[in-house]
């Protein structure tokens, strides 16, 4: 769809990107073909989120002769429209042996952006809490609990589910 000046109104969705790079090319340099990466996303009108190395290993299998890969874990926003533009890119680019880039859930993005780039976010923050007074209670309520869920299921543990079987 398009404005009546021509301009795209298409939603920009979160992507996550996976890379797996040329390990000997990261070896000699590393902000360059950090910046390259950056650089091959840009360069598809998108706006970086986060941009973070993985992990370095050795692959299941060899890919263009190359035993070892580096990860490198990205998350960007950009126009559906583009994303065909980016993976013919990433194929055209040497330093890049392997790409996969995934729509991320638009209720997921902020969580995910926010755990690659070590920043906690105001959403994750109450979904932790609840969870920690629940196992607070279970502590204080001891094993002896007889079914006191809400639901009436039986809030025993695997531990006291066998202890009962050997009495």
């Amino acid at each position: 769809m398009r404005t009546e000046e021509g301009e795209s109104i298409l939603a920009e969705n979160v992507y996550e990107c996976m890379f797996i790079l040329n390990s000997n090319r990261y070896a000699r340099d590393p902000s360059g073909v950090s910046e390259q990466v950056n650089k091959l996303i840009e360069d598809s009108q998108a706006e970086i989120l986060a941009s973070i190395l993985w992990n370095e290993q050795k692959l299941a299998y060899p890919i263009a002769g190359h035993r070892k890969g580096t990860y490198w874990l990205t998350y960007f926003r950009m126009e559906s429209e583009k994303l065909g533009e980016f993976n013919r890119a990433c194929q055209l680019n040497d330093t890049v042996l392997r790409s996969l880039a995934l729509k991320v859930d638009p209720r997921l993005a902020d969580t995910l952006v926010g755990h690659a780039t070590g920043k906690r976010t105001a959403s994750a923050e109450p979904e932790t809490k609840p969870a920690a007074k629940a196992s607070d209670g279970a502590a204080s309520d001891g094993a002896a609990s007889d079914g006191a869920a809400s639901d009436g299921a039986d809030a025993k543990t695997p531990a006291a589910d066998t202890a009962d079987k050997e009495a």
